[in-house]
């Protein structure tokens, strides 16, 4: 008996009311297997993926690109056809490999903005060369191939106007010669890629938190030898014991906590006409990601020790590179920390993550000559930038919390005796 099954778009938390079909992994009239991976979806927090909850034929309905509210009807499956599902392989041998199907679930499959870039260029994956691990096609890979494709199609098209019509080269780009060698190679190229949802939020947000917000920034630096000499000592017995690293986050976040203890209107947020103040303290920890910038969240971070905060450190970012850090993870927080140091970043002046009213910028250490007891010596210095809205922040308290924090590194005893 045949039975129609609707997929639809699932509800991905409170403020989330749609999402963006961002790719298709299989085909419309595809078999499909029970829980196997249908389509990707972003949300302006995340991305998800839609699994297929019964094996059968898939009929897509909505197509890839399209915004969809929570609850649409995407796609449907029809049951009878599941017995199908052990010849389709078979049946699909002789087709050709389409870059949205079937090395979806290979070790080997493309990057998602590689699949991305295969689909709106029309080009299947067998045809590209991969360079990541395993052979895996990545996006340079892709812009390689399409580049190569570019120069072919210039050398089979006749100088008079065909040039011209390439919209990726301009004419100044390529010189007068008609001999092929002298086809462009300034790599003066344009391609045009539609932001992900995800992106497109964190853009929207940013701008928000720079015209709501008045955003000041007071720096300091810090001299990390306490904190490095302790980290030497310990860190090998702390990962016999716990079976994770300790890093300098650790020590970042738990200064942080104190120290916003101490002055709490910094983990203070905003609503209307009037300041919240928060009794917990719930750090967010920016985290990079291929899709973008994200902020998992660290609960209760004042009552935890270094281990438990490395291991939660340790598991989001597990989480950003697979790419399935979900959106309770990424709700809440009262305060952000954001380490630009681990790309080489010497300062900057970070932006609020709103509704929040503080962030703590980390940076890259460097041996500097400071003068300690009347004498030059070398130290490992860092700087550190606190971004705090001045509407409820004073300077004062702001300055004074980033001091505390570096009086809490210089003397990370301080931190283990609370003072």
């Amino acid at each position: 008996m045949s039975t129609i099954i609707d997929i639809t778009v699932p509800k991905a938390g409170e403020s989330v009311n749609e999402a963006d079909i961002a790719r298709w992994l299989k085909a419309d009239g595809d078999i499909v297997k029970l829980d196997e991976a249908l389509c990707e979806l972003e949300t302006s927090k995340a991305s998800l993926p839609i699994n297929a909850p019964s094996a059968g034929r898939l009929k897509i309905i909505v197509a890839a690109g399209t915004t969809c509210p929570v609850g649409m009807v995407v796609a449907q499956i029809d049951t009878s056809a599941a017995g199908s599902a052990a010849a389709a392989p078979a049946a699909k041998a002789k087709e050709p490999v389409r870059s949205t199907e079937s090395t979806v679930m290979d070790p080997g499959m493309p990057s998602p903005s590689a699949r991305r870039l295969l689909a709106e260029n029309e080009v299947s994956a067998q045809d590209v060369k991969g360079s990541g691990p395993d052979g895996r096609i990545i996006k340079a890979d892709v812009i390689n191939h399409l580049t190569v494709r570019e120069k072919e199609l210039k050398m089979s098209s006749t100088i008079s106007g065909q040039l011209a019509a390439q919209k990726t080269v301009t004419p100044a780009a390529c010189s007068a010669p008609s001999s092929s060698s002298a086809l462009c190679q300034s790599g003066r190229g344009e391609r045009r890629e539609k932001m992900s949802r995800l992106r497109r939020t964190i853009a929207e947000r940013l701008v928000e938190a720079q015209n709501t917000a008045v955003i000041c920034t007071t720096f300091n630096e810090v001299d990390m030898s306490a904190v490095m000499e302790l980290r030497k000592k310990f860190k090998e017995k702390f990962l016999e014991k716990h079976q994770v690293g300790i890093g300098f986050m650790s020590f970042f976040a738990k200064a942080a906590a104190i120290a916003l203890k101490e002055f709490p209107v910094l983990n203070a947020s905003v609503d209307g006409n009037d300041i919240v103040y928060h009794d917990f303290v719930d750090i967010g920890i920016a985290v990079a990601t291929p899709k973008g910038l994200v902020v998992p969240i660290i609960r209760d971070i004042d009552g935890m020790n270094f281990a438990q905060i490395e291991k939660s450190i340790a598991a989001y970012g597990a989480k950003g590179k697979a790419g399935t850090i979900s959106i309770e993870d990424m709700t809440g927080g009262t305060f952000t920390i954001t380490n630009g140091g681990t790309f080489g970043s010497m300062l900057s002046t970070p932006i609020i993550n709103r509704p929040q009213s503080a962030i703590l910028g980390m940076h890259n250490i460097v041996e500097r000559p400071v003068a300690v007891a009347g004498q030059v010596v070398i130290r490992p210095i860092m700087y550190l930038a606190v971004s705090y809205d001045h509407r409820i922040i004073d300077g004062a308290d702001a300055v004074k919390f980033l001091v505390k924090i570096k009086t809490l590194l210089e003397d990370p005893s301080r931190i283990l005796l609370d003072l």
